[in-house]
């Protein structure tokens, strides 16, 4: 039988009653989407959490800073939670927590890096004295409730990343993390293998996967391909170098100061996000370099071109970034010089591609020599490719199958990869945000769903902007905002003053006298209508005036701007 036929049967699912007694795993983020990470299990008095991401904002979330998960479910049970486990430090893993740790004061457990990552974003946010956070080894086993949670290494982006095997009365369930099968890893600690095919001997109920590179054939190169590359540019290069690449890519940091090293090279580092980790990864030993190869940002004028490296923030194009500024000429210590290096060491993130492709053309137009993905190997992924992910399938030999850390279309791809390996398909579970998936007596069910969505966090404001202020927004972006004023006569309702009528973002108005005439000349005759009509309530008058406006615009313009009256009586 076809994979489609076997999809479109297996649809409906077994249903029966939740009890007490029974798993619940409920993901709160992190599953059709790549970022703000969370994942919940539930069995009886006792709730764990895995991981509190942000994502970051689409360019339609027109002003937002973060996104995170709705946890009113948690807030509500918060009682229950006995701890929120960690499985590596990026944001997307991470950043939520000074937002959750307002509401739910429970221990946080994370590996040693991961710890001090953590310490620095609550430090930020005032809250780093009271957090319970507690510092586990990959061999250590904690008891949370019903809960008992082992760990187990695994490669990634940033040094110290883990997953989970959580024994539950139900049976084992595997959290894999953020991972890949780096065979030749910077650090030289390799993803425990062998505790995966031990867990396999135990029996695995579910294995939750890391779907996010199974669309890539084969296996994600190893981190050590990007060293090769770098010591090939730090070869060539006669001027300065300035790599580009994520703040939390410890690995990669580690290959640029080693390169830097060899070529009697000093080494800057530029945006608060990468001075931070550097930081806290040099105090934790998981940065190694002399003191000597680690100058100031402000001390990179006395040193010739050809002894300088510049490690920096804004690989994505993003407009606030170092790089950014570097590129526009606008950063207060970096100008482009002619015969600049700039490697940027990351792949643009879905959405990001004409950021980073803007930033690019700005930098050849600064004279320098531009070195990116397209034409060179400056990165590669921290993601499992589908080689991998197969491989963990077949050690784990999970009875059930639940993919996070993906689009909805890296989702189903994983599930045809499952049921390429003999995973039945009604055993492979593709949740959605909210869904309540329960086990019982190794029976499966997906019991209706939890308070669950996204929460824009816009400044110090969390919550506070919804889909009514996202369109004024948009509208304001796209077509501006005119304030309309009137004076009128409390009396006998006539028009004392005005109209005068300010226009942002929608025309220039010393180019458009003709258009902003005819505005004024229909208000002057919707406010003597409404005098002859006896309307004298200011929402009525208010919306007459709206609606003239809004006339005049469109059929002269085809624009709709958001209108704005302004009623004084006199």
């Amino acid at each position: 039988m076809g994979w489609n036929n076997l999809v479109s049967r297996h649809r409906r699912r077994i249903e029966f009653k939740k009890s007490s007694t029974d798993l619940s795993i409920i993901a709160l983020g992190g599953v059709g989407e790549i970022g703000k990470n969370m994942m919940v299990f539930e069995y009886g008095d006792d709730i764990i959490v895995v991981d509190a991401g942000v994502c970051f904002p689409g360019e339609e979330l027109y002003g937002i800073d973060l996104v995170i998960q709705d946890i009113r479910y948690l807030v509500e049970n918060k009682e229950r939670v006995r701890g929120i486990f960690i499985t590596h430090g990026h944001e997307d893993h991470i950043g939520a927590l000074p937002y959750v740790l307002k509401d739910i004061n429970v221990p946080i457990y994370a590996t040693r890096l991961t710890i001090g990552l953590i310490k620095k974003k609550l430090t930020e946010h005032g809250m780093a004295k009271d957090a319970n956070l507690i510092e586990i080894h990959p061999d250590d086993i904690i008891s949370a409730g019903v809960f008992n949670v082992e760990f187990f290494r695994v490669n990634h982006s940033i040094p110290d990343g883990i997953g989970l095997a959580i024994d539950t009365p139900e049976g084992l369930v595997v959290h894999s993390g953020d991972f890949k099968l780096d065979h030749t890893p910077i650090d030289g600690k390799i993803t425990e293998l062998d505790k995966l095919a031990s867990y396999g001997a135990r029996g695995v109920l579910v294995l939750i996967c890391d779907s996010t590179g199974v669309e890539n054939e084969g296996f994600t190169p190893s981190e050590k391909v990007v060293g090769e590359t770098f010591a090939k540019e730090f070869e060539r290069a006669e001027g300065r170098i300035i790599i580009a690449t994520f703040a939390s890519n410890v690995h990669r940091i580690q290959q640029v100061l080693n390169a830097a090293m060899e070529h009697d090279r000093k080494v800057a580092v530029v945006g608060r996000s990468m001075v931070n980790v550097v930081e806290a990864a040099r105090e934790l030993g998981y940065l190694s370099c002399s003191d000597s190869v680690m100058i100031d940002i402000d001390e990179i004028n006395k040193h010739a071109p050809h002894q300088l490296v510049i490690i920096t923030t804004g690989s994505q194009g993003e407009p606030m970034a170092a790089l950014t500024r570097i590129a526009e000429g606008s950063h207060r210590q970096i100008s482009l010089e002619p015969g600049d290096t700039v490697i940027l060491s990351a792949t643009p993130i879905p959405g990001n591609a004409r950021y980073v492709y803007r930033t690019i053309n700005k930098l050849f137009k600064g004279g320098a020599r531009v070195v990116y993905r397209d034409i060179a190997s400056v990165h590669v992924s921290g993601h499992a490719a589908r080689e991998e992910i197969m491989t963990l399938i077949n050690m784990v030999k999970p009875k059930y199958a639940m993919p996070f850390h993906g689009e909805y279309r890296h989702l189903i791809k994983f599930k045809k990869t499952a049921f390429e390996l003999g995973i039945p398909v009604e055993n492979i579970i593709i949740t959605a945000i909210g869904e309540r998936n329960v086990f019982r007596q190794g029976r499966f069910s997906m019991q209706g769903k939890v308070q669950s969505g996204s929460i824009m966090v816009d400044g110090l404001g969390i919550g506070d902007v919804g889909n009514i202020v996202l369109r004024d927004r948009k509208l304001l972006a796209e077509d501006g905002v005119v304030v309309a004023v009137l004076t009128i006569d409390k009396s006998t309702g006539a028009l004392l003053s005005g109209p005068d009528i300010v226009s942002r973002g929608f025309i220039y108005v010393r180019e458009s006298e003709e258009l902003m005439a005819k505005m004024r000349h229909e208000l002057n005759l919707t406010v003597k209508n409404c005098t002859k009509t006896n309307i004298r309530e200011w929402a009525k008058i208010k919306e007459q005036v709206r609606k003239t406006l809004s006339n005049v615009m469109y059929s002269e313009t085809k624009r709709k701007p958001i209108i704005l009256p302004i009623i004084m009586e006199v």
